[in-house]
């Protein structure tokens, strides 16, 4: 699958400082950094609740393959930068390809959501198409992420649709890469971060929150499950994380 013709002629501009000089390593210490910051057990279901109710946690159980459409070049280093070093903090892996889906993690950045009408093959992936996109335009989002589940519940692709309205088109390259990131990492509930984001700025730059980046570790603990739909399992994440 390609970037549609409108991707093709416009690609997206944001605020780009060129891609991170300090190594993967050094990136992922920066973010992580004070990772035995106190969470609740509550706290962490509430970043995994469902909009109906319940509890629904899910982390990749497969190799990360990442293709980005409709940024310049520049920008393109900084968001595949941004996906290695937090599936490096994540302690995950990446690869060049996945055998059944070719790419499975595949992030779209729009000027409009009518940009989604012209995409090839999309609709085998999300659906509806047109009636998708109207209810996207009536609520005015900005993004879209629509994740798929392999036969034991555990992510084996993800779809994530970024449109550039003026709030997002301000901000850091750097920031928007590294927020799509952490939002593609783990099956997060509908208002995981509704009421705090999940970065925060240290000296003018923006970084993953302390218990963000431990939750992300604790997340892929090998001891745990992939999947799991009982709130106990928030308790064992939030221990591993103190």
């Amino acid at each position: 699958m390609g970037p549609t013709g409108a991707a093709r002629r416009h690609r997206c501009r944001m605020r780009c400082g060129g891609p991170w000089r300090g190594g993967r390593k050094q990136q992922v210490d920066i973010w992580a950094e004070a990772l035995g910051a106190a969470v609740q057990a509550n706290e962490v279901e509430a970043l995994f609740g469902q909009a109906g109710g319940g509890y629904r946690f899910a982390r990749w159980g497969r190799p990360i393959v990442p293709v980005v459409f409709g940024v310049e070049d520049a920008t393109l280093a900084v968001v595949k930068g941004a996906i290695e070093a937090v599936v490096t903090l994540a302690d995950h892996k990446m690869a060049e390809t996945d055998t059944e889906l070719g790419a499975n993690l595949l992030l779209f950045f729009l000027r409009e959501w009518d940009e989604l009408l012209a995409v090839p093959g999309l609709s085998g992936m999300l659906g509806e198409v047109p009636a998708l996109v109207a209810r996207l335009k009536a609520r005015q989002a900005n993004q879209y992420r629509s994740f798929r589940f392999d036969q034991a519940g555990a992510i084996k692709a993800c779809f994530g649709f970024v449109r550039l309205d003026a709030a997002l088109a301000e901000l850091p390259a750097e920031a928007l890469a590294l927020e799509q990131a952490v939002r593609a990492i783990l099956a997060w509930g509908e208002g995981a971060f509704a009421a705090r984001a999940a970065l925060a700025e240290v000296q003018g730059r923006a970084v993953l929150r302390p218990e963000i980046a431990a939750l992300i570790r604790a997340a892929y603990d090998p001891v745990l499950p992939a999947v799991a739909t009982d709130t106990s399992h928030a308790l064992r994440l939030a221990a591993r994380m103190g």
